[in-house]
């Protein structure tokens, strides 16, 4: 297992990952001064002119607080990149991210060639979202620093795969830096992830019940309500299969136990594209471990507690890196 030196001194071995609609600088800053990397999708900024707004004071205050706490582990922050033909936004948004040198890009989709050259011309990290082996050769072969293996019961857009069967599959023929996706909500989970194979956690749906998220009281609350059997698995939504709030679902008219398949050829990422997220609310088969909604500092301090409580029970001491 690996990770660069960038990603060296965190306080726990975690990703809060980009949520659509959801993240935002106040998230992003929580989750960063709190010692995990924090980040957000670059399509979140709207107008795209509120992206140089968003990274200019993300930058500036994370400088700060490293200034005024010397001895603090803080964390990088991402911005996630779609990349696919239909996000008429990707090229704007890449200058603004080399104009302000993003330490981590995560992208998303198609492999991420021209992103890579990009970040990597300024010394930037690109980690990559894959669901199957197919998708992590073709990411490596574009140069990336880490895939992204999300799994099944991840929030959002996921794969079929189990942890268990993905994960030892890429690590047969990739030694690099390996973050795993899908249903981490605890510190237990944490280190079951490294158990596996995997360097990093990435952990979304625990932090759209937070504070600082940017997402309606209902939905942090629906999250709180529900457990793993409330998750729906489809691609009726953006074209691609991903899982969502049964809930949401049901108070959009439609019936979760009879969703129709959607063509892929609809998958839509163009910078006018929200209402699918807006209405039906993805989430991860963790959400039963999700009891209340907390601020992101202290969703990191519990995190860390449990974490730390699960290497003790093995008696494998306190070290995470």
């Amino acid at each position: 297992m690996s990770l660069p030196p960038l990603l060296q001194q965190l306080r726990l071995p975690a990703i809060g990952a980009p949520l659509f609609i959801i993240s935002n600088p106040d998230l992003v800053l929580a989750q960063c001064t709190a010692g995990i990397v924090g980040s957000f999708p670059a399509l979140n900024a709207r107008p795209p002119e509120l992206l140089d707004a968003w990274l200019t004071r993300i930058t500036t205050e994370l400088a700060a607080f490293k200034a005024a706490r010397p001895q603090a582990k803080v964390a990088p922050f991402a911005v996630n990149q779609i990349v696919h033909s239909s996000n008429d936004r990707l090229q704007h948004d890449m200058d603004l991210a080399v104009k302000h040198r993003v330490p981590i890009i995560i992208s998303s989709l198609r492999a991420p060639d021209a992103v890579v050259e990009a970040a990597h011309g300024y010394g930037g990290l690109v980690f990559h979202d894959v669901t199957t082996i197919k998708h992590a050769q073709r990411a490596l072969a574009a140069g990336v620093d880490g895939l992204i293996l999300v799994c099944a019961g991840a929030g959002g857009h996921a794969g079929r795969l189990s942890p268990l069967a993905l994960v030892p599959e890429v690590r047969a023929f990739y030694d690099g830096t390996i973050i795993l996706s899908g249903a981490i909500a605890t510190g237990d989970a944490i280190l079951a992830a490294q158990a596996i194979g995997a360097d990093l956690a990435y952990i979304g749906t625990r932090f759209i019940a937070s504070a600082e998220a940017n997402a309606p009281d209902a939905y942090k609350q629906m999250i709180v309500a529900s457990r793993g059997e409330d998750i729906v698995y489809s691609n009726l939504f953006t074209g691609v299969h991903g899982n969502y709030l049964r809930g949401s679902i049901v108070n959009a008219g439609l019936d979760p136990d009879a969703l129709p398949e959607a063509d892929k050829s609809a998958m839509n990422f163009g910078s006018g594209r929200t209402k699918a997220w807006r209405d039906i609310w993805g989430a991860g088969q963790g959400v039963g471990q999700i009891h209340d909604v907390l601020p992101a500092g202290e969703i990191v301090a519990r995190l860390e507690r449990e974490y730390l409580a699960a290497r003790a029970r093995l008696g494998l001491g306190a070290a995470h890196q």
